[in-house]
């Protein structure tokens, strides 16, 4: 019987946990994302565009306010009044859409 196998069967003799184990230590696997972090990058692309539009919304509106003015049409504000509501609520609905996601969770999809 050679050196290496009488340790082994040394081992074996002594029973579990009488020595350090010859196996790697257990790791349990991570849980399951198929997504990664898809999400919130969706998510972070999404905010920085609403908060695109909402600058270009309000700059087409003062456009054409001044353009408005301009030509000395008077009258014209209820439009120009709805654009900026229009403009508002985007600006909200896009805000809160991503604490929206991050309270109600991945809802198991």
């Amino acid at each position: 019987m050679t050196r290496a196998s009488g340790i082994v069967v040394h081992l074996l003799t002594l029973g579990p946990g009488a020595g350090p184990s010859p196996l790697p230590a257990f790791k349990p696997p991570p849980p399951y994302n198929p997504a990664g972090g898809a999400a919130d990058d969706l998510l972070n692309l999404l905010a920085w565009g609403v908060s695109a539009a909402g600058v270009a919304g309000l700059l087409i509106l003062g456009i054409s306010m001044a353009i408005q003015l301009n030509r000395g049409v008077p009258g014209e504000m209820g439009d120009h009044f709805r654009g900026a509501v229009f403009v508002a609520m985007g600006c909200v609905l896009g805000a809160t859409a991503g604490p929206l996601v991050m309270f109600f969770g991945d809802l198991g999809l």
